[in-house]
């Protein structure tokens, strides 16, 4: 299931990115376009995801726009000054749909990797706070 998300994810980006002008672009931009990676972060995100191979999603990652809809609103929270334990508090930014969800440990991983390809330039900050709360 892990792996038919992330080719689904994968497969969904190369068509927009490849398709938005019905235009096809020569044969060496296709190539190089191909070796690099890509630049969405939700693409990133669920590649990065599934590699980590949390407990919480053994039975398969939640869709990709759902899981996906947390990190930009991470980041959001974080540029506004907030911290993971407020988030995940009364941010209300926990981790978790109508039928899934994510275990405590699992979710400070998912916050590290969600900032990872979403804010980068947070990563140090957000990794910082969960090492001095004893959870990272």
């Amino acid at each position: 299931m892990r792996r038919t998300v992330t080719a689904a994810c994968l497969l969904l980006a190369g068509l927009v990115t490849g398709c938005a002008d019905g235009q096809q672009e020569p044969a060496v931009s296709k190539a190089s376009a191909s070796a690099t990676p890509s630049a969405d972060p939700l693409v990133k995100f669920t590649r990065e995801v599934d590699n980590a191979q949390l407990e919480s999603y053994a039975t398969g990652i939640p869709v990709a726009d759902e899981l996906g809809a947390f990190p930009p609103q991470w980041c959001k929270a974080l540029a506004e000054g907030h911290s993971v334990e407020w988030m995940f508090g009364v941010g209300g930014l926990y981790p978790m749909g109508l039928d899934w969800g994510t275990k405590k440990p699992d979710a400070y991983q998912l916050v590290v990797l969600g900032v990872r390809a979403y804010c980068p330039g947070r990563e140090a900050a957000v990794t910082a706070e969960l090492r001095n709360a004893g959870v990272y």
